[in-house]
Order: C-alpha cells, then sequence, then structure tokens
C-alpha cells in the first residue's frame, strides 16, 4: 500500500493540524487520490479537491466497472480507497472486501464473520452498516452485533477483537467509527430497545477500552463536570441528566448514538449527536429526558464533556439528533468562527461555535415543518435556545391513545443520518432531506430486555397537497437560508459529495446517480443503478483518472419494506406505507458501481 503526499498538501497539513490527530489517516486523508475517511476527513465535509470530472464534462461520465457484494438488504455508507486498495463492506453479516485496483477489482482478501443470525430481529431499521475505518494500517470494522475487530490492511487477518454491547438486551451496531489519535471510537443502536445509549473509545493497539461516555444518567457515567461542562455558555449543574428523568427510567432511556463522529485537531474535541429518549411515548417518561436529543463535544483523550446543547427535549416525535456534525470556518457577522453545522431529524439547520457551543443559527430547512415555531434565540430568554411547540402537533398533549395527524416532519425527520456536503468554493452545505409527515398515536408500553420498546403506531406521506417525499438543497449556514432546491418523487437517503469541479453527486431511492451544478441545482447528468440507492457517493484517483463511485441496494429506514419483505402500512415503525409505491421503481440488490470518464 501507497501513499502519496504532495508537497502543497504536507505543507498545508503541517500548518494547520498539530499533531494531535492520527498521523496514518491524516497522511492519507491529505491526499486526494484516496478516500480514506467514510466522511472524506475528519471535518465531515465530504469535499474532494479533484476536479478531472467538472461541471462541463460530467455528463460524459460512463460505467468504468462494478462489483457484486453477495448480499441483500439496505447498503448504506461506501468504499475506502487506500492507495491501489479498495475496501468494501456489506450490511449483515457485514462481509469486507479488499480490491486491487491495479488488476481489475481482483479480489485480494475477503473477511466474513460469523454472527448470530438472532441479531438481525434486533435491529431497528433493517441491517445496515455506515462502513470501515482506517489507521496504522489496520482496517476497523463495528459488525452489527457490536463486536470490533481490527484487521491487517493487507491480508485481512483479524488482529484483535472486542465486544461493545449486548444483542439480548436490544444493543446493536449500525455505524461507522471513528479512529481518533490512538483510540478508535464507537457508538451504539438500540434507542428502540430502551437500551442506555453511550460512546466507547477502544485503544487501537489491543482494543482495550479507553473511556466509555453514557448520553444519560449520573454526572460519572455521562463524564460531565457539573461546573466546567457547559450547556449554552452556563455550567450544567449536578446531575444535569438524572434531575430531567423519572426514577430510574434513565436506565433505559435511549439516547444512542448510531451515527457520524466529527474531530477538530486544534480543539482536540470529537462531536456527535445523541438519539432518541425511550419510549416513543412521551407520557412514560416526563421531564426533558436529558442528555438525549443533543449536540456533543468531548475530550478525545478523556470523554470528558465540554459543551452540551439539546435540540429537542422531552421528544415527543422520535427526532433523533444522532446527524452529522459538519465543521468548518466561517465569518458571521463580521467575525470568523470556527463553527459546527448540523442539519438536524426536527427540521432545524444549526450552525454553533464549536469551541464554546454557543447557538449562532437555528432555522427550519424544509418550509414543510409545522411541529414547531421557531427555537428561541433571545440569550436574556427562559427559554433560550429551546424550540416552541404547536399544541396541536404535540403527541403527548393529544394523551395516550390519540392520534396526532399531520405532523410534520415524520419521526425519520427532515434528514436521517444520510450525510450532507460542504464545498469552500460556494460555501454552501448540499443537504439529501425527506419531505414526509405523519401520523403519530403514543400508547402505553412496558420494557423487557431485548423486546421493543417504542409506544406509538404511525404512518407516514407527503405533505399535504405536494406528492414529493424529497428535496436536495443548498444551505447557506451563515444565514440560514435555502440557496435552491431540486425536488425528488422519494426521500434522498443517499449521502452527498461535493467537488472542486462545481459538482455536486448524490443518489436516488428509485437508483439514480444523479450530479448537479454546485451553484444554481441544475441537473447535469443521471444513471440507473441495479437497485435504489442509500450509498453515500465517494470519489478517488487512480492511475491518473479520476472516479466516482457509489452502492446501490435498496433498504434503511424508508426502504424497510423492499428490504424485509413487509407490506402492512404501519410495519417500519411507519415507513412501509409512506415509501409502498418504492417498489414500481426498484427492487433489492448489492453492486457496487464505478463511473469516470471515457478516455
Amino acid at each position: 500500500m501507497k501513499y502519496i503526499l504532495t508537497g502543497a498538501a504536507a505543507m498545508l497539513m503541517t500548518s494547520m493540524m498539530p499533531a494531535v490527530a492520527n498521523e496514518s489517516v491524516m497522511s492519507a486523508t491529505a491526499d486526494p487520490a484516496n478516500w480514506a475517511m467514510q466522511a472524506g476527513n475528519y471535518a465531515n465535509t465530504r469535499y474532494s479537491t479533484l476536479d478531472q470530472i467538472n461541471a462541463d464534462n460530467v455528463g460524459n461520465l460512463q460505467v468504468a466497472w462494478s462489483f457484486s457484494t453477495g448480499v441483500l438488504r439496505g447498503h448504506e455508507g461506501s468504499p475506502l480507497v487506500i492507495g491501489d486498495v479498495m475496501y468494501v463492506h456489506t450490511p449483515f453479516p457485514n462481509i469486507v472486501y479488499a480490491l486491487d485496483l491495479n488488476n481489475d477489482g481482483k479480489i485480494l482478501w475477503k473477511y466474513e464473520p460469523k454472527q448470530d443470525p438472532n441479531v438481525i430481529p434486533v435491529m431497528c431499521c433493517d441491517t445496515v452498516n455506515r462502513g470501515l475505518a482506517y489507521a496504522d494500517g489496520k482496517i476497523f470494522l463495528h459488525q452489527a452485533d457490536t463486536t470490533l475487530v481490527a484487521l491487517d490492511a493487507k491480508t485481512g487477518e483479524a488482529v484483535w477483537s472486542t465486544v461493545n454491547g449486548d444483542p439480548t438486551k436490544g444493543e446493536t451496531n449500525t455505524a461507522t467509527v471513528l479512529v481518533v489519535k490512538d483510540k478508535v471510537i464507537v457508538g451504539i443502536s438500540g434507542g428502540e430497545f430502551g437500551v442506555q445509549g453511550s460512546v466507547t473509545a477502544y485503544n487501537i493497539s489491543d482494543g482495550t477500552r479507553a473511556w466509555r461516555a453514557y448520553s444519560v444518567g449520573p454526572d460519572d457515567q455521562i463524564l460531565m463536570d457539573p461546573e466546567k461542562t457547559t450547556v449554552l455558555g452556563k455550567p450544567v449543574g449536578k446531575d444535569s441528566s438524572l434531575k430531567t428523568w423519572e426514577g430510574d427510567q434513565w436506565k433505559i432511556g435511549g439516547g444512542t448514538t448510531w451515527g457520524w463522529y466529527s474531530y477538530d485537531p486544534e480543539l482536540n474535541l470529537i462531536y456527535y449527536g445523541t438519539g432518541n429518549p425511550s419510549t416513543w411515548n412521551p407520557a412514560q417518561r416526563p421531564g426533558d429526558n436529558r442528555w438525549s436529543m443533543t449536540i456533543m463535544a468531548r475530550d478525545a483523550d478523556t470523554g470528558m464533556a465540554k459543551w452540551v446543547y439539546q435540540m429537542t427535549p422531552h421528544d415527543e416525535w422520535d427526532y433523533d439528533g444522532i446527524n452529522e456534525m459538519i465543521l468548518t470556518d466561517q465569518e458571521i457577522d463580521g467575525q470568523m468562527r470556527k463553527v459546527l453545522t448540523h442539519f438536524d431529524r426536527n427540521g432545524f439547520g444549526y450552525t454553533l461555535d464549536r469551541e464554546t457551543g454557543e447557538l449562532l443559527v437555528a432555522e427550519l430547512f424544509d418550509p414543510a415543518v409545522n411541529w414547531t415555531t421557531g427555537v428561541d434565540m433571545d440569550p436574556n430568554s427562559p427559554t433560550y435556545g429551546r424550540p416552541a411547540v404547536v399544541a396541536a402537533k404535540s403527541t403527548e398533549q393529544n394523551g395516550e391513545d390519540v392520534n396526532s395527524t399531520n405532523v410534520c416532519p415524520a419521526a425519520l425527520g427532515s434528514k436521517d443520518q444520510q450525510p450532507a456536503a460542504y464545498s469552500p468554493k460556494t460555501e454552501l452545505f448540499y443537504v439529501p432531506t425527506n419531505h414526509v409527515c405523519m401520523d403519530y398515536e403514543p400508547f402505553h408500553v412496558s420494557y423487557t430486555a431485548g423486546q421493543p420498546y417504542v409506544g406509538a403506531t404511525l404512518s407516514m406521506y407527503p405533505p399535504e397537497g405536494e406528492t414529493n417525499m424529497g428535496n436536495f438543497i443548498a444551505w447557506d449556514g451563515k444565514t440560514g437560508t435555502i440557496k435552491w432546491s431540486d425536488p425528488e418523487q422519494f426521500s434522498v437517503w443517499s449521502g452527498a459529495l461535493a467537488t472542486a469541479g462545481d459538482v455536486v453527486f448524490y443518489g436516488t431511492l428509485e437508483g439514480y446517480l444523479k450530479a448537479v451544478d454546485a451553484k444554481t441545482g441544475k441537473e447535469l447528468y443521471r444513471f440507473k443503478t441495479p437497485s435504489g440507492i442509500i450509498g453515500n457517493v465517494m470519489t478517488y484517483s487512480h492511475g491518473g483518472k479520476q472516479y466516482v463511485a457509489v452502492y446501490s441496494g435498496v433498504g434503511g429506514w424508508a426502504g424497510i419494506g423492499l428490504a424485509a419483505g413487509l407490506t402492512n402500512p404501519n410495519d417500519g415503525l411507519g415507513a412501509v406505507g409512506g415509501y409502498a409505491a418504492l417498489s414500481d421503481y426498484t427492487a433489492l440488490g448489492g453492486t457496487l458501481t464505478v463511473f469516470t470518464l471515457p478516455n
């Protein structure tokens, strides 16, 4: 395996990145020929400086080659490319392939873990996995059964493995991992099974645990200092989480961490979001239910929280806060800021100062959102930072066994985990969104370990008077405004890619790879792949040519009906009925398709 670091890239890396990040990761991501992280870089921008494919010639793209993964169900995440090798992963059973880019994609090695198939029914919303990580000559895989394994990148042999959770209690994994310095950071899934969410750091060298930080619970478990950890500039105070739960409900309180992670090497902080509180019936868990639905900033070495911000206190709609945190430097109100931008399930696009946690922008990125009238932005207000709930859209005020109708967005949010991209050339974010509403009826549910702990019945549909269930938008994070919006028939469940060629790529649930102009949103190219796309578009260069690649394999929450063969409209937590028409356009698959320009 080889790494090519240009002089300019090396100088940029040396000047901007102190020696706190993992050196092998920094070297690999500094070379744009690689795609060495799921998000492209620590900042989660999903931006590539490659420009051989650009707005003028992208219409000439052709399929260069394809690869069948041999697995059906939903294919999320993307391959990695390190030098001359591409690393491909699959949904359960989480097979990993190493492909030789110098030899027509010949399989160098294959790793297939042996997992108990009983983990499948414990996975909430399909058997997806959001991808591999690389560092120090190792490939890291976090399996569905929560086994974290380090593979030798050259041979595929397991170097070490450790178990992060217990599927018999509902703990599983769907997320990727993040390598920071000498640690690998992992989360946990299972909010619909009443687990206590956490983030854990393991030592890269041998897989031993370095620290674990829970999302909810006592201060010593959530790794918060009552005086030093802040929320909107003020100390969180003693028992900041416990005081917002009734009795011991926090022990089964959710706040899982199945999304994306980013890292600022200068601040040595990792950023991520926590998921919904358990159960989905809000009447059974009075209080703000901190720190579910929260943006977390934690010290990478110790796990201690520096600041937190809860976006949806006492969530009533399953608006998980796990979506990616994108790190950029922006001029806001005449001042350069190190900021974090986050597109939440609840419909708000947030911009915060990532050093202090100061809330700078909170605006809706889907005009259909109706559960709230906005976030209180007055620092002197007692409700500063809280969204104002529209009483008619509250699922608790209407009571148990009462249907709250036409709530927008639906539980899968204005955007789920499908990651956005950012272009420093346009200073815009490119966001795949859902444009979906729901009816939501909570009911009383009892907790049993390893059994679903939901407590609500849902149905989903497009906003009233509209037919499109998704939009692909360009967003100005400094002002919180939509610059352009491209409607899509179904939710855009694919991760976006922005490039220096002024092109933005994304995939559709029907199976189209699309390329649009970064400045205008005008469609420049489309190609129908073998199955619906819920994977994240990536790009790399090999042999002097730029390539674009994406998984097709319909599934995920939106495609769970197709993926799992469900037909009851209320199954799939309400998604089956909402996306029933998807079966008219695509079928199951598991294919990597790679594109390039003709010679």
